[in-house]
């Protein structure tokens, strides 16, 4: 009987890994620590053969804490005991983890969006906007991919709906299929970095790294790898035609409507100035409704309008003066003068709770009353006089109600906006128009949902559960505008979102577990032991750290991979003086390949699964191959100017 190529491939990872225990383990000398490291390689040989991961994870994890505790006290009534408390106190604490509530919140916006039937919608209107690029329909997909992505963050509904809508469309085209697959996996895949990500949201809650950072820090690396992959297509086009033949003219443009074709007729090539003088100079032909004029002037207005929009806020931004706050010494951070009330730290053996990242309410700038500012406690009863300077700066605020003026950097992207508006309005043919209206139709109210979840996250207006909310409610309210929002829609949905909800938390469960027993057992140590014993720059600790998990990616998909090594990794970061932020940051790039990595490449079997029967596996995870290149070089650059990702939340909130 012939056994698959993949199916050897795991046999033959799962034989290393045993040949590894076999062979390593001090068996004449075993410590606890040593039986840590040994679960860690019985988890990992177990996960590849198939087993539930939360489950195998919490089995272990008890099997192990009840090993560890026993090895103490020899006392077995004692041990199981101990081994209950600890599965109640993890439990307890991971489902008391406020960052999990937004996950079941994005994943039934997830499920909504990509039941209002956008996909196709979009997938046509981005076709004809860029369809006098090279590579055009490549380009489209990947354009449809990070925005359907970004909107629903569901890889395997993307790589499917994208697999039934483009794949015929691109191999009809003549592309190859290397590149047709390569595109729609990749494409579909930036869903886990793109925010709002689950991925980044079970990163943070395993790493105790604010999710709020961490969705501001993936925004322009999300959109870098994007970038880099249409380049990459743009690129092979141009060398290769055969690979991405060019669009025929006749697929480059779309009819005009009886309306836009009557209104063309009269000598005006751009659809603005045809417009307006049908407005305005009397010559609005008699087969055009007035209605239609006014729909398609607002559409044409639009994008004045929101940049004019964006300008304002801006400018309100940067010309806002500062506040100054005078705070008592004794409310000082580090002045001592403050007690919490906890003498020491809590000892109930549960997770701790990470820093709250919540900005607190500033102090009321209303003028003091008629008596003047009441002393703190334990103020001095005869305070010096202020120096003339501190006096002069305790007044600032007051009288600050002046308007600084405008960066000139304010200028220069109130210019960029002109140009870029003064270009799309001369450009804007009444062939244009018609693509752009079908722009309005499927992206802008995708954009406009994103930019709303997004924002507020970022501009602190919401809470990230309390942003994932406003995204369901959107995302049922663009189901109900597209009519797709029944009965049948909603319980699908509902289901899919209980039953990810669940897995996710579990998983959370098994991992926390797991965690306890490994450090119970000492493994940590070692770990860190050995590591610390190398000598290590902090760029061969990033280059081993990435090296592993661009590895794990192999046979292990993202999710073993963060809630297994990630509390593994962590610990060391604050040694080498590595932000955790930006170390997730790489992390989040770097498992990308856990979706793009044969044989455990979940897009390649969603593909396969809506390909034509001639396209083959292989040509699949071929045309895979040169997009996780591009993942590395994504890497390399995020390491090399990191900026790209910590310029962001640095400037939001740091």
């Amino acid at each position: 009987m012939k056994i698959h190529k993949a199916l050897w491939f795991g046999l033959s990872c799962i034989g290393l890994v045993l040949l590894m225990i076999a062979f390593l383990t001090p068996w004449d000398h075993l410590t606890t620590g040593h039986i840590g490291l040994l679960m860690l390689a019985l988890i990992v040989v177990a996960i590849m053969l198939g087993f539930p991961t939360a489950f195998t994870l919490m089995g272990m994890g008890v099997l192990f804490t009840f090993l560890a505790y026993y090895m103490q006290s020899s006392d077995a009534a004692r041990s199981v005991g101990q081994t209950l408390d600890l599965m109640v106190q993890r439990t307890y604490a991971t489902m008391t983890n406020d960052s999990l509530i937004s996950i079941p919140l994005f994943v039934f916006m997830g499920y909504l969006v990509e039941r209002a039937n956008l996909i196709e919608k979009l997938f046509r209107s981005m076709h004809l906007a860029l369809a006098r690029l090279p590579g055009a329909l490549a380009v489209a997909t990947l354009a449809t991919c990070a925005i359907f992505a970004t909107a629903t963050g569901i890889v395997g509904a993307v790589v499917t709906l994208m697999g039934l809508l483009a794949m015929p469309a691109m191999l009809k085209a003549g592309y190859s299929v290397r590149l047709t697959a390569g595109s729609i996996t990749a494409g579909g895949c930036l869903g886990i970095l793109l925010p709002p990500s689950v991925m980044l949201i079970v990163y943070g809650a395993t790493t105790g790294v604010s999710v709020v950072q961490l969705y501001a820090g993936a925004l322009f690396p999300g959109i870098m790898l994007a970038v880099l992959y249409m380049i990459y297509v743009i690129i092979v086009a141009k060398l290769r035609p055969d690979m991405a033949p060019p669009l025929p003219k006749d697929q480059r443009g779309v009819p005009l409507s009886p309306e836009s074709a009557a209104l063309a007729s009269g000598g005006y090539t751009r659809a603005m100035s045809g417009m307006l003088a049908a407005l305005f100079k009397g010559r609005r032909n008699k087969d055009v409704p007035l209605g239609f004029l006014l729909r398609n002037m607002g559409m044409a207005i639009a994008p004045l309008a929101v940049t004019v929009l964006l300008v304002a806020v801006v400018y309100q931004a940067t010309t806002r003066p500062a506040v100054v706050y005078e705070i008592p010494a004794e409310l000082q951070l580090g002045s001592g003068g403050f007690d919490s009330g906890l003498s020491e730290p809590p000892s109930d053996g549960g997770l701790a709770e990470p820093p709250s990242n919540e900005l607190a309410e500033p102090p009321s700038s209303e003028p003091p009353a008629a008596g003047g500012l009441a002393e703190p406690p334990g103020t001095p009863a005869a305070a010096p006089a202020a120096a003339p300077e501190t006096a002069a700066a305790a007044q600032a605020p007051a009288s600050a109600g002046e308007s600084i003026a405008a960066p000139q950097g304010f200028w220069i992207f109130t210019a960029i906006c002109a140009a870029i508006l003064a270009v799309f309005y001369a450009m804007l043919t009444w062939a244009r128009m018609e693509i752009f209206k079908m722009l309005m139709a499927s992206f802008f109210p995708l954009a406009v949902m994103i930019a709303a979840v997004l924002g507020s996250i970022a501009f602190g207006l919401a809470t990230p559960s309390e942003a994932a909310a406003m995204g369901a409610m959107g995302g049922a309210l663009l189901a109900l505008a597209y009519r797709r929002l029944n009965l049948p829609v909603l319980r699908e949905s509902v289901y899919l979102t209980a039953k990810t909800s669940a897995m996710v938390c579990w998983l959370f469960v098994g991992s926390s577990i797991f965690s306890a027993a490994f450090a119970l057992l000492g493994g940590q140590r070692i770990i860190e032991e050995w590591v610390l014993s190398l000598g290590l720059s902090q760029l061969q600790f990033l280059l081993l750290a990435q090296i592993i998990i661009f590895l794990l990616g192999w046979p292990l998909e993202w999710t073993e991979i963060i809630v297994i090594f990630m509390p593994i990794f962590v610990p060391l970061l604050n040694t080498f003086g590595i932000d955790p932020l930006f170390f997730g940051l790489l992390v989040a790039l770097n498992l990308q390949t856990a979706f793009l990595s044969p044989p455990v490449a979940m897009s390649a079997f969603y593909l396969k699964g809506v390909s034509p029967p001639h396209v083959t596996l292989n040509q699949i995870f071929l045309g895979m191959m040169p997009f996780m290149g591009i993942q590395v070089v994504a890497i390399f650059l995020l390491y090399v100017f990191p900026g790209i990702g910590m310029w962001l939340p640095t400037v939001l909130y740091r």
